[in-house]
């Protein structure tokens, strides 16, 4: 149970679970490319002693594995989970009261503590370690934040959102220890909150906690059961009350290394970004919310976390992992009937969900088909961040199927889908902010594969001959059981790709045959085939990343009957780049050959 970050770091030092880098490194993208370089290498946590231009120290890659995490904790995981379990199940606690007394007492002191203001000294934002991460970063961001808000009609701690939200620091238009950028996507509590201030017409007071406990932190990416404060579960999960007060109106967490507070009001934006973000590409610069500086608090000895995102898997997924197994049997209280559900880290989280659900309407008939899991489907797509997903898997439980063996589950999909029925389209639809695939900013399409039923089909592990003499589509590659990539021209328009796509469809039809194709049933387009087909995680990103289903997905021997699209051969995917995507991350190479050089004295 640590009262701070201090102690944590301590703790991880003394049982060799801790880096200390004490050279003085740049925060100017030397300091993110170690922690690449070191969470790849599934290393420690790293501590900088000395951050170039702060007096202040940083650490990295607190849960950098997952195995890290649970260490972190290891005397509050099992009770922290027994309490959510109890959210999910009520009616557990009457069944065995004995069992869940402790459960009960330890839920009653993760309440939140006020205390008074005590501790921190007042500074600006320019002396804190101003971190940029990638080279197209347009400044330094904050990239473990707790950021602060409060309903105003409703004010108070438990009824707060406690989100994590990427900042900008300074660069593009800031005026420096003035204005921060706000960036918040789509589906979060912050939103609420901010719509309340604009109707109001007043100002939303926010708050960014950086540092203290990591339960604090962990807590501002828990998508918690509704009524369970992100304050609470902090409390919970660290053993110990969240400390706070108000100060100047402002709620101040006491154990957090570093506060800023500052005001958003009605309409007043600034362009945000770019950012090398979790999907692997940068999101570009936008109009997000600019928040006006009131003060900057840190402790003396105070410590800057953060953290780097890329092309998953990176230290988020630790984070998504530890959701995962606390919040695992939420989603079959949440949604009746489904057993599972994965957003898939390689495809950057939300563009890609594999789902289990149940089929239960029917058990009269002989015929299997999908029926329930399209009522499911519907009910995923309007639950909270679910409903992100852009593309969904479904199918019903089987076995020992899972969402997280995804080769073997989308294998089980294409055995079983008939492109003529089982695939739904949502058309100009939101989509996650964060996903360039579609037209503009949250604008794009979904789709969704519903299959079930007997196997209707044995999938290929060989190429076909045929398939290697398609004019303008080479380079053939088995990418897994029944899905093949070829490589194209570099896309131009989608206007060229229509055609490019019925080519294509054209010559497998009638040059390789409907017969022959059964065995292939996912086709997909892309720049670099050998990229793609190497490894199952460059599937998943290249291909779900780059697809809007809408204007991507084409067909062989396609057709449109009452408004329902399908095709009577294979599926195939447009996974080219396109013009208006984001450009992909990519390492300095002179800041890599620095850190190659002063990683060479370290060991662990």
């Amino acid at each position: 149970m640590y009262r701070n970050l201090e102690e944590c770091i301590h703790d991880l030092d003394r049982n060799g679970h801790l880096i200390r880098i004490k050279e003085e490194v740049d925060p100017n993208l030397e300091m993110a490319a170690i922690h690449y370089r070191i969470h790849g290498m599934k290393g420690p946590a790293i501590l900088f002693e000395k951050v170039k231009g702060s007096k202040y120290r940083a650490v990295s890659n607190l849960f950098g594995t997952i195995e890290r995490s649970k260490f972190i904790f290891r005397k509050t995981w099992k009770t922290t989970g027994d309490v959510i379990s109890l959210r999910n199940d009520p009616m557990a606690a009457f069944k065995k009261p004995f069992k869940n007394l402790a459960t009960g007492m330890a839920a009653l002191k993760a309440l939140p503590l006020k205390k008074s203001f005590a501790g921190f000294e007042e500074i600006k934002i320019s002396d804190l370690p101003l971190i940029k991460h990638w080279p197209m970063d347009g400044g330094a961001f904050v990239t473990l934040p707790q950021v602060y808000t409060e309903n105003l009609n409703k004010p108070g701690v438990l009824n707060s959102n406690l989100g994590m939200y990427r900042i900008q620091l300074d660069g593009n238009d800031y005026e420096l220890d003035k204005e921060v950028g706000l960036h918040y996507q789509i589906h979060r509590g912050i939103g609420i909150h901010q719509s309340i201030a604009n109707q109001l017409g007043k100002p939303l007071k926010v708050s960014i906690f950086v540092g203290g406990p990591p339960a604090d932190t962990l807590a501002a990416v828990m998508p918690l059961p509704e009524g369970m404060s992100e304050l609470t579960f902090a409390g919970l999960l660290g053993g110990r009350r969240f400390r706070y007060c108000y100060e100047d109106g402002y709620c101040i967490s006491l154990d957090a290394d570093f506060v800023i507070t500052g005001e958003v009001f009605p309409g007043d934006n600034k362009p945000e970004g770019p950012f090398g973000d979790h999907l692997g590409y940068y999101s570009l610069e936008h109009p997000f919310p600019l928040m006006k500086v009131h003060k900057v608090y840190a402790k003396p000895t105070g410590i800057w976390a953060f953290t780097v995102v890329g092309r998953p898997p990176q230290e988020d997924t630790a984070f998504g992992n530890l959701i995962h197994e606390l919040t695992g049997d939420a989603i079959r209280q949440e949604i009746p009937g489904v057993k599972e559900v994965h957003a898939v880290d390689a495809a950057g989280v939300h563009p890609l969900l594999f789902a289990l659900g149940s089929e239960r309407y029917t058990p009269f008939l002989q015929e299997k088909k999908p029926a329930e899991i399209l009522t499911q489907a519907n009910r995923i797509l309007g639950t909270g961040q679910l409903s992100l997903a852009k593309f969904l898997f479904i199918t019903a439980e089987d076995g020992d199927l899972s969402t997280y063996n995804e080769a073997a589950f989308l294998q089980y999909i294409l055995e079983r889908i008939e492109w003529t029925r089982d695939i739904h389209f949502q058309t100009n639809t939101t989509i996650d902010t964060l996903d360039y695939s579609g037209t503009d900013l949250n604008s794009g399409s979904k789709v969704v594969f519903a299959a079930y039923g007997a196997k209707k089909r044995a999938l290929n592990s060989s190429i076909p001959k045929d398939f290697k003499d398609l004019e303008y589509f080479e380079n053939p590659q088995l990418v897994m059981p029944g899905v093949v990539t070829f490589s194209a021209a570099q896309f131009q328009n989608y206007e060229k790709a229509r055609m490019e796509m019925d080519a294509l469809s054209d010559m497998l039809m009638f040059q390789v045959g409907i017969d022959q194709l059964d065995g292939f049933p996912l086709i997909v387009v892309c720049d670099d085939t050998a990229f793609l087909a190497e490894h199952i995680n460059n599937f998943l990103w290249a291909t779900f990343t780059k697809c809007n289903p809408a204007y991507d997905i084409y067909g062989v021997d396609s057709f449109t009957e009452h408004k329902h699209w399908g095709c009577r051969g294979p599926l195939i995917m447009d996974a080219r780049t396109k013009p208006h995507h984001a450009p992909p991350l990519v390492l300095n190479p002179e800041v890599e050959k620095k850190v190659s050089k002063l990683l060479e004295n370290y060991h662990w």
